[in-house]
């Protein structure tokens, strides 16, 4: 079981903001001889506007049925209209269509595994951080083989500067998918943050030479998020 597309979420953001460490994704109109306008076209999508080029308005004023003939979305449609709001950063729109989606489902059998995906992503991205780490560490419970929750699960700890918990996370992503490139790059970057936070605890000590090696380590990451 896959979930797509992946995400890579980047570690960098927050932590160069001075935070700790932080998370880094047309339709054509159909009408004419008398033909129903909405005959292809889900309640996910708008409905026709009805001004505009004079012949076509009159065409489709003709053709306009008098109750709301668009076909019910199907569950792949819904899922790829909420992402569409998620990378387009209409998240709170997502997060509503995500509980309608969950609440209309809740008596059926199975889990929508990109749904409860998607459910925290939606959360992670309105800072409702604790609610977004609940999500991904039950689907971590439930779908361990899957390395994407444990990638953004890893991300969200980061955030936080539980540095530690999020190297265990990327950890389980790469022995999910040892393959998944995300996960290795975000354990590089967390290695990273990790030898700043040792480099500046040092100098804080004393430790000659540590203000040097902070400053290095500062610019390679920066130069990593420019890239």
């Amino acid at each position: 079981m896959t979930i797509k597309p992946r995400f890579r979420v980047a570690l960098l953001a927050l932590a160069l903001a001075g935070a700790p460490l932080g998370v880094s994704v047309a339709q054509s109109m159909s009408g004419g001889g008398g033909a129903n306008p909405n005959a292809s076209r889900t309640t996910l999508d708008p409905i026709p506007p009805e001004g505009g080029w004079d012949s076509l308005a009159k065409l489709l004023e003709a053709a306009k049925p008098s109750l709301d003939t668009r076909l019910e979305p199907s569950a792949s449609q819904i899922t790829t209209h909420i992402e569409r709001l998620l990378n387009n950063g209409k998240n709170e729109e997502a997060l509503a269509m995500i509980e309608k989606r969950q609440a209309d489902i809740k008596d059926q059998r199975g889990t929508d595994v990109q749904l409860m995906f998607q459910h925290a992503r939606a959360l992670a991205a309105l800072d409702r951080t604790g609610e977004a780490i609940d999500v991904y560490t039950e689907m971590t419970t439930r779908f361990p083989e899957l390395p994407e929750p444990w990638n953004n699960l890893a991300a969200l700890y980061a955030s936080r500067g539980e540095l530690e918990r999020a190297q265990d996370a990327l950890q389980m992503a790469l022995r999910a998918d040892p393959g998944y490139a995300a996960a290795r790059a975000n354990l590089g970057d967390l290695q990273l943050m990790q030898a700043l936070r040792t480099y500046k605890k040092a100098a804080g000590d004393g430790v000659p030479g540590m203000q040097e090696k902070v400053r290095e380590v500062e610019t390679m990451l920066k130069e990593k998020q420019g890239k």
